[in-house]
């Protein structure tokens, strides 16, 4: 038998080697969290920069921003939700707007 063979032979029984389980990662939601001095079309270049979302999409999500508050504009697994916030940070401070994100724990949508 080769040595890596997925089973072995002892006393003529045949021991299987236990498979890992795949498991699926937790994922978060990374929400635009509205400001008074943020503007609309800057909050529309960060949603389609860095959530690469359509055109149409970036101004859906960030009607939401303005009138709900806050809008989840992807769902991402925890180390890329950090990036995701940061590029946020790093984009608006550079231009200097206030604009804030948020990793969610739950990523429900709102309907």
């Amino acid at each position: 038998m080769t040595s890596g063979s997925p089973s072995r032979q002892i006393n003529d029984e045949v021991l299987e080697r236990p498979k890992p389980k795949a498991t699926t990662p937790k994922l978060y939601g990374v929400a635009l969290i509205n400001d008074d001095y943020t503007t609309m079309e800057f909050v529309v270049t960060v949603i389609e920069k860095i959530f690469q979302k359509s055109p149409a999409e970036a101004f859906q999500l960030m009607m939401q921003v303005h009138t709900a508050g806050r809008a989840i504009c992807g769902i991402y697994t925890y180390e890329i939700a950090e990036t995701k916030v940061h590029s946020v940070t790093e984009l608006a401070e550079a231009e200097g707007f206030p604009l804030q994100a948020t990793i969610e724990d739950d990523p429900h949508v709102p309907e």
